[in-house]
């Protein structure tokens, strides 16, 4: 997903310290800047557990470069989350409350948040 005023992020590859561990894998600006903890690599013993690694990452880089919430809920303004739900299934999940429904809602699954086009808004 992108933020509307900037390309895409990218997934950055960096050799690690100790010559005998794998590379390191960073979520990157589209300039290569990045912060933060690299993508876990035992994330990758399920499809959920990699996409919530590398939304984490997305959001601190984000967070920490442009010093702004990422994903927003166009409902609330407040800053989304990753939750796995029981079927192993990843979302955004805004903590914000809905009229009738509860106290807090999924927004959009990680990945599909660019379906929903003009309405996932940004904080400058």
């Amino acid at each position: 997903m992108t933020l509307p005023q900037l390309e895409p992020l990218q997934l950055l590859a960096l050799p690690s310290y100790d010559g005998d561990e794998p590379e390191n894998v960073y979520v990157a600006m589209p300039n290569g800047e990045w912060h933060g903890n690299h993508v876990d690599p035992n994330s990758q013993d399920s499809l959920a557990s990699a996409l919530a690694s590398v939304a984490d990452a997305a959001q601190e880089t984000v967070m920490e470069l442009l010093w702004q919430a990422w994903p927003l809920c166009p409902e609330h303004g407040l800053g989304m989350h990753p939750r796995e739900d029981t079927e192993e299934r990843l979302s955004w999940w805004c903590a914000g409350e809905r009229l009738r429904r509860g106290p807090a809602h999924i927004r959009a699954a990680v990945g599909a948040l660019d379906a929903l086009g003009a309405s996932i808004r940004t904080r400058s």
